[in-house]
């Protein structure tokens, strides 16, 4: 049998190192692995705080978590890893880094009595003191649970919390009840209260894991928000822009205003696309936090409660039009984008006619002038062979004249020879211009 086992091991041990191994397996393999549920049991109080953070934050980051686990003698997290978890005394400590935040939590067994809670105690406050914890990045979720088993009423808690706001819901067949009003106490943070009555600590663990990823996710969801409104005046300025060019461009009667208007709406389409690239990551950054907040409600599977609102009917009714409001502006920016790149190719395709028609004129122009200087230089050329003509017959009435007064003509008369020479000196001439001319076309 060990040998059996012995040789199993060897031909896996010889088997795998033949295969290259992919060089992120192991992330893949392990991300559906991290940052697990952790078992929690009542009565607890667990506190979050989330920082937003940057690519430079994140070796201070590194650095405190380091310092925070040396301090407690225990090793720190791995170098590429973004989750730890580790005991300081009687808490348990967490810390999550993620693409824009980064989380920091804290959980302790709580104190409490069937007479009332408090959520005033301020022993998480100590510890932070004590543990001299600054992080960096901007302070952006500040929660806090408490996890008990006595079992209230929404008539109760509606005296605690902001009747205005407040939300109760029961999840796991029954098993568990959170309640808040997802508004700021005097402390500065969002509190929760989370009624355990049966449920295993693996599933207290997952629906306090839960609640804290919906209050991290809506507060984040809501970052789009300013940004919208922000965004909105240039959005409305591009649209009223849009209507009064594309106006303008009905009744352009020349290239110069159609030049003229192609450079505003360049000048507005790159205002355009200029804020649609400074906003389209916080846009999509909201629209999925609001998906992970609607995902984490349906996972939860809550039961409205009488008397009190449930979680998702307070969403639809304050976060789901602050995410409308960014993704209209998102739309609406992406529409006016293509109407303006559909106009300005209008634009330039009218802009290109012109210069085509014009092109068109200029040639034509210069066909006449070409055939104009042609039919000019065919009468220079004829007044050419002509005077060149006579100058030739000249040279030959001189020579005939000399040539008479040697008796050398034979009697012949001067004035007939010079006639008679004419015709040969223009036939001579114009045989010389058609072969000068035919060199000419032949070169070209």
């Amino acid at each position: 049998m060990d040998d059996e086992k012995n040789a199993k091991g060897e031909h896996s041990a010889l088997l795998m190192p033949q295969f290259e191994e992919f060089e992120q397996r192991a992330e893949i393999l392990g991300e559906l692995h991290a940052r697990p549920f952790e078992k929690i049991s009542q009565p607890r109080r667990v506190f979050l705080l989330a920082f937003l953070t940057d690519k430079e934050d994140e070796q201070s980051e590194r650095e405190m978590v380091n310092a925070l686990c040396a301090a407690q003698g225990m090793a720190p997290p791995a170098e590429l890893s973004n989750y730890h978890s580790m005991s300081i005394g009687q808490w348990n400590f967490r810390w999550e880094r993620h693409n824009e935040f980064t989380a920091y939590r804290w959980d302790t067994e709580d104190k409490e009595t069937d007479e009332g809670f408090d959520f005033s105690a301020d022993y998480g406050a100590r510890l932070l003191s004590e543990l001299n914890f600054q992080p960096p990045g901007k302070l952006i979720v500040a929660t806090q649970i408490r996890l008990t088993q006595f079992k209230r009423s929404p008539e109760e808690y509606e005296s605690f919390f902001n009747p205005n706001s407040f939300c109760m819901i029961e999840t796991d067949h029954g098993k568990g009840r959170v309640a808040t009003d997802f508004q700021v106490d005097t402390m500065g943070f969002t509190r929760f209260v989370i009624e355990d009555h049966g449920m295993s600590e693996y599933r207290a663990g997952a629906l306090v894991q839960r609640v804290l990823e919906v209050e991290t996710y809506r507060t984040l969801a809501l970052l789009g928000l300013p940004v919208a409104k922000k965004a909105m005046p240039v959005v409305n300025m591009a649209q009223d822009g849009l209507a009064q060019l594309t106006a303008e461009i009905a009744q352009a009667q020349s290239i110069e205003d159609n030049h003229r208007l192609l450079n505003k709406m360049t000048d507005l389409a790159a205002k355009l696309e200029a804020q649609a690239a400074a906003t389209s990551f916080r846009f999509a950054a909201s629209l999925a936090y609001h998906d992970i907040v609607m995902s984490r409600l349906g996972v939860m599977n809550e039961t409205p409660i009488e008397g009190a609102r449930r979680f998702s009917s307070f969403f639809r009714r304050r976060l789901d039009p602050a995410i409308s409001t960014c993704r209209m502006v998102e739309e609406r920016q992406t529409s006016l984008s293509r109407k303006l790149m559909r106009t300005a190719e209008l634009l330039r395709t009218r802009i290109q006619f012109e210069l085509e028609q014009q092109n068109r004129d200029l040639l034509d122009s210069m066909n006449r002038r070409a055939r104009l200087q042609l039919r000019l230089q065919r009468t220079v050329e004829g007044l050419s062979v002509a005077a060149v003509s006579y100058y030739i017959v000249g040279l030959i009435k001189y020579m005939i004249e000399g040539l008479d007064k040697s008796g050398l003509i034979f009697g012949l008369s001067p004035t007939l020879l010079t006639a008679l020479s004419v015709p040969f000196v223009l036939l001579f001439m114009w045989l010389i211009t058609r072969r000068i001319h035919r060199k000419f076309t032949e070169s070209e």
